[in-house]
């Protein structure tokens, strides 16, 4: 029996489910595209599937809309692989495994997906109706969204004839989000070398943050992980001498990290352990309303590689000291809006380099500049190299905006109140169909999602519910 079998609308958690079932990672959306394009098939729907596995599917316009503007359906195909550290699936090969408590469903142990999970299902459900009505439908799923937008980046838009473009991708029921950040992924690389050290060989690990969306949750307060370990060396190499041998933390540019671990070798074992418990000490002080659960431990280790020597080493405390992150400019212009951020989301070691990947936004181009050359600068101090990729242009707010008004006219009927019209500092793929599709007038929505990119994640389904019957009426009014 389907876990979301009873659930309502049908279809629509149907093809979620059906989804689920599917490992669709970022940068492993073969099979999931090749579902869509069998969906497609099945159904005589017209659709144009790439190389990169985006694809495109076509629905003529119902009976007294072939007069009616087309409508671009929009979300992406990819979700975040996160999960437990005691969770053992394999989310490159195993589905999820849903549940449902109350009117939530998440998956145990890892990520949900409904980021942007929820919008694959309800296009589907929207292509495979016979008593909906609505114009022309193009419905766009795009991959690779969570690691740069690199999908809608290589889209080939042309099939696209309709102006009108509603996005899927949002996660607050009742909120209209019509403008947001421009970033990149910036990847900073500091190279190193090893040599012996003889000393006392420990683990570090900071552990229990809360983690979440760099983009919905940077402004939290929430601690980084890696940003939080690069304290923890500096404390420890400023009671003894000490050599980094590895420093590893997060999964994804644009989470949180939840966890970094790094292992080293201390002149004085206990002298390092004690600067270590110190600070633990401090961050459970310090992080008390935003991360109850912080915990920075030290434990022995067997050692087998060779450490990097003391000018690696240091280089390498300083960048992790000295890395801008989190919050850098707040909008003056609309209150609560983060203007400009950045997150180190991955840190990695190599044996001849340590990495660090971070995911820069702003609604200002000039200060994404900004922050590209500070990152640049202080690697190029530490001898090393800055590489950014994934670059895309803030989407700008429309003053006039047709859809916006329909829109709302139907929010208003249905809900009896006007929606939150707003920005956003996460980034959305509006902003590259902008650039591709001139003239084009859109808007994000989504039902209430929380905790994404986090095993936490959930998904309302009540709200869901409510946005399937609002996204119908939007399209009935769309003659």
């Amino acid at each position: 029996m389907a876990v979301l079998e009873d659930l309502e609308p049908k279809k629509v958690f149907q093809f979620f489910e059906e989804l689920c079932a599917i490992p669709h990672g970022s940068g492993n959306t073969k099979a999931v595209s090749d579902w869509c394009a069998d969906f497609a098939k099945r159904r005589g729907l017209v659709y144009h599937q790439d190389a990169h596995n985006n694809i495109i599917i076509i629905k003529e316009a119902t009976a007294g809309y072939a007069q009616a503007e087309p409508v671009i359906l929009q979300g992406h195909l990819d979700m975040v692989c996160e999960q437990d550290p005691d969770c053992g699936k394999d989310m490159a090969r195993e589905g999820l495994d849903l549940t449902v408590g109350g009117d939530w469903i998440s998956a145990k142990g890892t990520t949900l997906g409904g980021d942007d999970g929820i919008a694959v299902a309800i296009m589907l459900a929207l292509l495979d109706a016979d008593d909906v009505k609505h114009p022309r439908l193009e419905a766009v799923f795009t991959v690779d969204e969570e690691i740069g937008m690199l999908g809608a980046a290589a889209l080939d838009a042309s099939p696209l004839k309709g102006r009108r473009f509603l996005n899927l991708d949002s996660e607050a029921e009742g909120v209209f989000t019509v403008g947001c950040a421009g970033g990149c992924m910036a990847k900073c690389t500091i190279p190193v070398r090893r040599g012996p050290f003889s000393g006392t060989a420990l683990t570090v690990t900071v552990s229990g943050l809360a983690g979440g969306h760099s983009g919905q949750e940077i402004d939290k307060g929430r601690g980084n992980a890696s940003l939080l370990m690069g304290r923890a060396l500096l404390a420890m190499s400023r009671a003894t001498e000490v050599r980094l041998a590895a420093v590893n933390g997060g999964l994804k540019d644009n989470a949180i990290p939840r966890e970094t671990t790094a292992t080293v070798l201390a002149a004085d074992g206990e002298a390092a352990r004690a600067a270590v418990e110190r600070l633990a000490g401090e961050l459970k002080n310090e992080y008390r309303a935003t991360d109850k659960a912080v915990a920075l431990t030290v434990a022995p280790a067997q050692l087998e590689d060779v450490p990097m020597d003391a000018e690696s080493t240091a280089q390498c405390l300083c960048f992790l000291a000295c890395a801008p992150n989190g919050v850098q400019v707040m909008s003056a212009e609309i209150p609560g809006l983060v203007q400009t951020s950045l997150n180190l989301g991955i840190l990695a070691t190599r044996e001849e380099a340590m990495e660090a990947s971070f995911c820069v936004r702003s609604s200002v181009g000039s200060q994404k500049e900004m922050l590209k050359d500070r990152l640049a600068c202080l690697t190029a101090m530490l001898g090393g190299n800055t590489e950014f990729i994934g670059e895309y242009d803030a989407w700008e707010y429309r003053p006039e905006s047709p859809l916006r008004e329909l829109m709302t006219a139907v929010f208003r009927d249905l809900y009896g109140k006007a929606p939150k019209v707003e920005a956003i500092h996460a980034g959305v793929e509006c902003g590259l169909f902008c650039g591709k599709l001139p003239g084009l007038d859109c808007v994000s929505i989504g039902p209430d999602l929380k905790d994404i990119h986090t095993p936490r994640e959930r998904m309302s389904v009540s709200s869901t519910g409510r946005l399937w019957g609002f996204v119908v009426e939007v399209l009935g009014r769309a003659k």
